[in-house]
């Protein structure tokens, strides 16, 4: 399933470049807004996804989530019941440690139960309303969240501020002496409102972008 933004990209920069004189000169030397959207035909394939990347990069994690992924296609694809069909061992084997077995099978209860709920579903809820369900699911944090919702949803307006890059971003840009705390970020941040994503966005660029 191709998911969309909820937003339209070029009003979202027109608003940050108005609003903030170091947001227009990082959207400047960055370039157009090109941020990809990961597609997930469920919030189970995406949650799943995560706790199989976390901690690990590349390769490595690629690797684990082909395995695990291949294990789900025998028993129906990638689907919460499918994952109930594959055992302890065969998780095992395909590289997921004994905290990330616990977290996929949690994930998979907690889709079943409806606490995590389908995309259409995610549609009618705020992110604060995602982020309160989706974090009842072991291994899944207020950051994970944010991940999702701004690069699988497309929400709008999400401040990642336990986002190390952010931090660092931030410090950077705006000239911090010291380390600057979420409510000092979420405080400049309003400025940004409602597209508190695409500044986000534009952040972490500033750390890979001469």
């Amino acid at each position: 399933m191709r998911q969309r933004f909820q937003f339209d990209p070029v009003d979202a920069v027109a608003h940050l470049r108005a609003t903030d004189p170091v947001m227009a000169t990082l959207t400047k030397r960055v370039g157009p807004f090109a941020l990809k959207l990961t597609p997930s035909h469920s919030l189970f394939e995406a949650l799943l996804r995560s706790i199989v990347y976390q901690q690990l990069h590349g390769k490595a994690a690629a690797t684990i989530h082909g395995r695990v992924l291949a294990q789900l296609r025998q028993h129906g694809g990638p689907i919460p019941e499918a994952l109930i069909r594959v055992s302890d061992e065969a998780l095992r084997t395909a590289g997921l440690s004994r905290a990330k077995l616990l977290a996929v099978r949690d994930l998979s209860a907690k889709c079943l139960a409806g606490t995590v709920p389908s995309l259409k579903d995610a549609g009618r809820l705020t992110d604060a309303e995602l982020e309160e369900r989706l974090t009842e699911v072991r291994g899944i944090g207020p950051w994970t969240v944010h991940m999702l919702l701004i690069f699988t949803l497309g929400r709008a307006d999400v401040m990642p501020t336990g986002d190390f890059a952010i931090r660092l971003a931030f410090k950077q840009l705006y000239r911090k002496r010291i380390d600057p705390s979420p409510a000092v970020i979420l405080r400049h941040a309003r400025c940004w409102q409602p597209y508190r994503s695409v500044a986000s966005w534009y952040l972490w660029r500033h750390l890979d972008t001469p």
